[in-house]
């Protein structure tokens, strides 16, 4: 099982994600991504989606046309793990 961020690794992670911001009532972080199209947004999100089965590490996401929306949260954690730390940096590697 993965833990749980404490209050003070929760804190230095979000400081070191650009734009990642803490969803309102839950303990999860959100960011929204815009692009230049939909086969931009759909690519991107390929790219995710294949580093998210290989981490078996799933994200909370929508699209509609050129935005995506993710919220990341550990479900077996009941909150924020290293796992969405390391997959939000991913993310924003390939965004």
């Amino acid at each position: 099982m993965t833990a749980k961020l404490s209050a003070d690794a929760r804190k230095k992670a979000l400081t070191a994600l650009d734009g990642w911001k803490d969803v309102p009532g839950r303990d999860a972080i959100q960011k929204s991504f815009k692009f230049a199209d939909f086969n931009a947004a759909w690519g991107f999100m390929a790219k995710v989606a294949l580093a998210a089965e290989k981490a078996d590490h799933h994200p909370e996401w929508s699209n509609v046309y050129n935005k995506v929306e993710i919220v990341l949260s550990t479900h077996d954690a009941g909150g924020l793990s290293e796992k969405d730390v390391a997959l939000a940096k991913f993310i924003e590697s390939v965004a």
